[in-house]
């Protein structure tokens, strides 16, 4: 059984619940989210929508989206997800690498390559993204009004739901591709991550293995996989709204009575900023897509004592791969054990010769767009594994070379966040152009005082890992939707010297 067929049986098991709250709070029950996705499923495939051609997905997280994607996917298209903040040039080598005969977007994004008036207004939301009129696509599909730049003869969402909803047929084959997720990559050599509905949904059922979740819970989260677990089970997703502030989000948890919540950890450092208590109906907090810091660990605790704060390590290729609490963590980094603690694999784990982890599992996704299937994936990231935990020691690629001794920003990091007044850490090589060699300089946020710093670090750092430099920042540098830390551009800001 398909995914998407497992989704429409449960919302027809119990069509009067709430399945969906949107971010201005209007509610969607499973029977109407069932409806649409079967509306927008028969649109399709009557527009001309065949079993594999690719759907380029231009739609910022809300219902329609959801039903939008899952219909494509229900009609056996291949949801490309586009990410409209990557650029004009990433976006346009993208997109002639995943090469879609079909784009849904919202209006405005057509609008903001279309039109001067569309130009004016996207700029004003951030947005520069090539012509998707131009992009070659035989059919498009628009998510709001019409405006300037809107292709002619693009079907309209609004029109599609407003259609008929015919009971589907027969499930499609559930391990042909589904969707296309970029991630890393460059102009010159984008790359993208293929996943079947099969792949998805054996993630969905390992992350809710570990994750207690069933109908009468609310998940407060615009993250779609930990939403979609939510749906399956009978519970109900809660969306915050576009560009919302931490405040309103802290707010929602409490307005909505959220049972689990999901935050990359900037975020959550930001809401406990402006909300230094999370409501009581609270019993799971997830962070994920970048490394959770001691102190940031420990505030969640502090906020949310009645909850469970996890910390969730999965890559887009197979995801989750591991879960740890907060306490196992904290008890890892506080016993001097160096590396950080990812937890007891919930997928196939195995180490390479040199230390770099090895994954497989039915939620490993089908290979990379234009490359051959994956049967294991290479994950670049080094670790140890440590009475059947897996323990993060750094990535390959962020080794640096200091004489002949190999360093592992990773390795150390969590160690030095755990110090008094340090809020996180990163570790970075800047050239040496005296010696060859690389100067390693520590950059810290928070309140500790540089010499003091110093003093303390020989007892958590080997000798040969100690820095040349500490720097303290206001905050460390990051990019993309799940901020994670850019190495670059830490590299660029600590260069021209250190405390």
């Amino acid at each position: 059984m398909t995914l998407v067929r497992r989704l429409l049986d449960r919302a027809a098991a119990a069509p009067g619940d709430v399945a969906l709250v949107a971010g201005d709070g209007a509610e969607l029950t499973f029977g109407e989210l069932r409806r649409r996705v079967l509306a927008v499923r028969h649109g399709l495939m009557a527009a001309g929508l065949r079993p594999g051609e690719r759907v380029l997905f231009s739609v910022r997280p809300s219902p329609a989206s959801l039903v939008l994607a899952l219909g494509a996917v229900a009609a056996g298209g291949v949801v490309v997800f586009a990410d409209p903040g990557a650029g004009p040039e990433m976006f346009a080598a993208r997109l002639r690498l995943a090469a879609p005969t079909w784009s849904a977007a919202e209006s405005l994004l057509y609008a903001a390559g279309g039109s001067a008036v569309g130009r004016a207004l996207a700029r004003r939301r951030g947005l520069a993204l090539p012509d998707l009129a131009r992009l070659g696509a035989a059919r498009h599909v628009r998510v709001g009004p019409r405006l300037p730049g809107v292709p002619r003869g693009a079907l309209s969402l609004g029109a599609i739901l407003r259609g008929p909803a015919p009971e589907p047929g027969l499930d499609g084959p559930p391990d042909a591709p589904a969707v296309v997720i970029f991630t890393s990559g460059t102009t010159e050599r984008p790359r993208a991550v293929v996943h079947t509905q099969a792949s998805l949904a054996a993630a969905l059922d390992v992350l809710r293995a570990r994750l207690p979740l069933g109908p009468g819970d609310t998940v407060h989260t615009d993250q779609l996989m930990l939403g979609l677990p939510a749906l399956l089970v009978g519970a109900r997703w809660s969306l915050p709204p576009l560009g919302g502030t931490p405040e309103r989000f802290a707010r929602d948890l409490a307005a909505r009575g959220a049972t689990h919540t999901f935050c990359v950890p900037v975020h959550l450092a930001d809401v406990l900023d402006v909300r230094p208590r999370l409501p009581e109906t609270l019993r799971y907090v997830l962070l994920g897509a970048a490394p959770a810091p001691a102190a940031l660990l420990r505030r969640a605790v502090a906020a949310a004592p009645t909850a469970e704060v996890l910390s969730v390590y999965g890559m887009t290729e197979i995801l989750p791969v591991a879960v740890a609490s907060a306490a196992e963590k904290l008890a890892h980094t506080e016993s001097g054990a160096a590396g950080d603690l990812l937890g007891a694999p919930l997928a196939d784990a195995a180490l390479a010769a040199d230390g770099e982890l090895l994954l497989s599992g039915p939620n490993l996704c089908l290979g990379y767009l234009g490359e051959p299937p994956l049967d294991r994936l290479a994950t670049g990231d080094l670790a140890r594994l440590d009475g059947g935990r897996i323990v993060l020691t750094g990535r390959k690629k962020d080794m640096l070379i200091r004489g002949k001794f190999n360093l592992y920003p990773g390795l150390y990091e969590p160690a030095v966040a755990a110090l008094p007044g340090v809020t996180e850490a990163a570790i970075v090589g800047v050239p040496d152009a005296a010696t060859g060699d690389e100067r390693v300089v520590l950059a810290v946020t928070g309140t500790a005082d540089p010499a003091e710093l110093r003093r303390r670090l020989p007892g958590v750092l080997d000798h040969a890992a100690l820095p040349d430099e500490v720097v303290v920042l206001p905050e460390l540098p990051r990019s993309g939707r799940s901020r994670k830390l850019d190495r670059a551009l830490l590299r660029e800001l600590v260069a021209g010297g250190a405390a």
